[in-house]
């Protein structure tokens, strides 16, 4: 945990002294933790280009920015509008079995919280419990997108740094079914395993719609100072090592 809390701390101190493009959007790496105007997409964010679910190979130098997938490519949207919402839900999850993507769903409600406070709180950190400790994923909000990038990874390579995993949202069917689809894409496999990625994907989003746990998401990015690594790992109950 102090190891962690040290990356954190040596990141800060390195992009404050290259004024990295990030320092001016993201509060929890700036010089003061005054509430800052809604952002507009951090560069890296441009870097990689539009989020999207093809696995890609290439890393850092040469890395392959993810193409978009409309929905409508993924599932026939036509015959889907017209089936229940329990059914639609099924038939997405079923899709994805096997395909190595993740697929889930949520109430439109939920996701409007959630798109709401990602606006006002864009960057968190969530640790990954491996056999005897954790890898620590930094997270980044650009909805309907979330990027997940290993935090030692994007201190090394900040703007370069690839995503491991991405998320998107998919709001075609909040109007007449109340229902917002969720995919997504292991970018690295090495780096993270499919039921990893569906555990961030629960995670985040415990993080963002419950009130106790937005709390820590709300002391990162505004309260930097008071913000302790160790209450996340109480708050999913990890040991602090």
């Amino acid at each position: 945990m102090q190891m962690v809390s040290s990356i954190i701390s040596r990141t800060i101190t390195s992009l404050s002294k290259t004024r990295s493009p990030i320092l001016l959007k993201c509060p929890f790496f700036a010089a003061t933790t005054q509430k800052l105007q809604q952002p507009e997409i951090p560069r890296d964010f441009r870097k990689w280009g539009s989020v999207g679910f093809c696995r890609m190979s290439k890393f850092a130098n040469g890395f392959t920015p993810l193409q978009t997938k409309p929905l409508d490519s993924i599932v026939d949207v036509e015959i889907l509008k017209d089936r229940y919402l329990d059914d639609i839900a099924s038939i997405w999850d079923d899709y994805h079995l096997g395909r190595g993507h993740i697929g889930a769903s949520m109430k439109a409600k939920f996701y409007n919280l959630l798109e709401h406070r990602a606006s006002e709180c864009r960057y968190f950190v969530i640790p990954v419990w491996r056999e005897s400790g954790y890898t620590t994923m930094f997270v980044q909000c650009q909805t309907p997108h979330i990027l997940f990038t290993g935090l030692e990874d994007y201190k090394a390579r900040r703007t370069q740094a690839a995503p491991y995993f991405t998320v998107t949202f998919y709001k075609e069917f909040t109007e007449t079914r109340d229902l917002v689809l969720i995919r997504g894409d292991v970018v690295f496999t090495s780096k993270l395993t499919d039921s990893e990625a569906e555990w961030l994907i629960e995670t985040v989003q415990s993080f963002y719609l419950n009130d106790a746990r937005y709390k820590l998401v709300e002391r990162f990015n505004k309260e930097t100072h008071d913000f302790e690594f160790k209450d996340v790992l109480q708050a999913l109950n990890m040991s602090i090592l």
